[in-house]
């Protein structure tokens, strides 16, 4: 007999982790969409902001969603800074040139935690970690909550800025149309840095979000972070915030599930069938516009 309970257990997890995977692709997307570059150290990013979290607290006591109000700001200053010193050099360079800069990037980020908090993984306890809110039959974890509800207030918030300011429609116009926003007077530069920083700023929030869900490691969880950043962002459609969203949420929702009806021993394999299937099938993604071929 079907279990809908235990089917809307998993559904509410599923989508509640995928609003950080989404919130980790829109990130991805957003630098894609106004740079056209593939940045391989993205999921970096999500660990410097699980080990920001780490050191704050092993520091100072902070709560993991404290450490936000530092986290987030040094993420974009950081990011900001990265593509006006490094990454502005090669716009006009080949499109390999980016990718192997960031990935060369990745390899020192990684190398530098590795030197630095050792190989060993770390994590953050939180007195609400078992702490559970129930709605009818179905119980959230508080951790996850709590993940599902900065993930929504991030995501309005860039939203807000994207659709409801002058700084949202410079970046909108420059993602449309770089020459044509120089022509009426937008300092594409600028805003390339801006994005770029944002885009690093989203990715330490997920970082930061996630360290009560799981054990920071500074070998090859960047590189999972990236591949799940990746997923989401095809899943959609590259370039598309919306539909980088959606991804996540479909992400998440997959590897529950799988985890829950099938085994959890291939949990992030899951995800990538979904992804082959629907490169296979609509290689411009869910909600990519269908190019036609002459």
């Amino acid at each position: 007999m079907f279990d809908y309970v235990s089917f809307l257990q998993n559904l509410s997890n599923g989508v509640l982790i995928g609003g950080v995977y989404a919130l980790i692709g829109v990130g991805l997307t957003l630098v894609f969409g106004v740079m056209k570059i593939i940045n391989f150290a993205h999921g970096d990013f999500v660990i410097l902001g699980m080990y920001c979290a780490v050191l704050l607290n092993s520091l100072l006591g902070w709560d993991p969603y404290l450490s936000l109000l530092v986290a987030m700001p040094l993420g974009f200053v950081a990011g900001a800074l990265l593509q006006r010193l490094v990454l502005s050099r090669l716009m006009e360079a080949p499109p390999e040139s980016s990718l192997l800069v960031t990935l060369g990037l990745a390899l020192v980020i990684g190398n530098i935690l590795l030197l630095t908090f050792g190989a060993e993984p770390k994590s953050v306890n939180v007195s609400y970690a078992s702490s559970t809110v129930s709605l009818g039959e179905v119980s959230f974890s508080m951790i996850l909550l709590l993940a599902g509800l900065a993930t929504m207030v991030v995501i309005a918030g860039l939203y807000t800025v994207l659709n409801h300011t002058e700084l949202g429609r410079a970046i909108r116009a420059t993602a449309d149309n770089r020459l044509g926003a120089e022509l009426v007077g937008i300092n594409t530069r600028w805003i390339e840095a801006v994005v770029f920083g944002i885009g690093m700023a989203l990715a330490v929030t997920a970082g930061v979000v996630l360290i009560p869900l799981l054990f920071a490691t500074p070998t090859f969880s960047g590189a999972i972070f990236t591949l799940k950043a990746f997923v989401v962002t095809v899943l959609g459609g590259l370039g598309n915030i919306g539909a980088a969203i959606a991804g996540g949420l479909l992400l998440g929702v997959v590897e529950v599930m799988g985890a829950s009806y099938l085994t959890s021993d291939y949990r992030d394999a899951y995800g990538l069938l979904v992804f082959l299937l629907i490169l296979l099938l609509r290689p411009e993604g869910l909600f990519g516009k269908t190019v036609k071929r002459v």
